[in-house]
């Protein structure tokens, strides 16, 4: 299996608990984790990861809480990161209506930026969307439509949104919020989405599925959501992991090798 999104940078792990957090992964079946940036130093920091652990590839990109701290000095130090081996993705990236931690106007500027600077580096983006799926859809549907590749991380919006963004070819991923007792929609878009959208997430240290909701989440968790996700769908766990993984590789060309380019532990 294959955590498309986490956050190992996060302050919830210490550095010297990494190999053991990843050794945890290994045994319930998790091989692979992509850990994603929200800002210049935690891209920094998941570059980092990625070079010292096997099994581990890292995105970039400025999160829309961190959208007011985008400026060409970031774009130009991205573009440079991006160069570097263990980069799989641009992201995460996106809008969020919701906290509006950074004003809309700033978010949307930043937002269509990044947009233009994964498209000029090649590399597929990951986005953040929260009380903003209807409006974000066009800007999506454009970057699709352009024979580029948008992961939908963490989805939450209606099943009825998820078929517009799977129309238009975005991939969908769902953590432990399928197991959550009030998201029955998030379990319905689940159901709907086409077998080569579909992919397994985390967002750890956030979002723990049930049974460990309230707890720090850790890639490990992957496969109580791949439990959750085969129930769902009538399927089982291997079916589910073998999908599932194909889809990750389809939809990060280069997360193979990026994730063994690491010196450190295999997971």
């Amino acid at each position: 299996m294959i955590d498309t999104h986490c956050h190992l940078d996060d302050h919830r792990f210490e550095a010297d608990e990494i190999p053991n957090l990843l050794a945890r992964a290994h045994e319930a079946g998790v091989h692979t984790a992509v850990t994603v940036g929200c800002d210049l130093a935690s891209s920094r920091a998941c570059l980092a990861l990625a070079r010292e652990h096997h099994g581990v590839a890292a995105a970039i990109g400025v999160h829309p809480h961190e959208a007011k701290h985008w400026g060409p000095a970031t774009a130009r130090t991205m573009r440079e990161l991006a160069a570097c081996p263990g980069i799989v993705a641009y992201g995460e990236i996106g809008l969020d209506f919701h906290y509006n931690l950074s004003e809309p106007e700033v978010q949307w500027a930043a937002f269509r930026d990044q947009l233009e600077l994964a498209g000029d580096l090649g590399l597929p983006v990951i986005i953040h969307c929260r009380d903003a799926y209807d409006e974000m859809l066009p800007d999506v549907t454009g970057w699709l439509e352009a024979g580029r590749t948008a992961i939908m991380h963490c989805w939450a919006g209606t099943p009825e949104q998820a078929r517009s963004y799977a129309t238009a070819g975005a991939y969908l991923g769902f953590g432990g919020m399928v197991t959550f007792k009030s998201a029955d929609a998030i379990r319905q878009a689940c159901v709907e989405t086409p077998d080569h959208l579909l992919l397994l997430e985390t967002d750890a240290p956030w979002l723990a599925p049930i049974p460990y909701r309230g707890s720090r989440n850790e890639p490990r968790h992957v496969a109580q959501v791949a439990s959750s996700v085969a129930r769902l769908r009538g399927s089982d766990v291997a079916a589910i992991d073998r999908l599932t993984t194909a889809n990750a590789l389809r939809a990060y060309p280069t997360l193979a090798s990026a994730a063994e380019a690491g010196p450190g532990s295999a997971i």
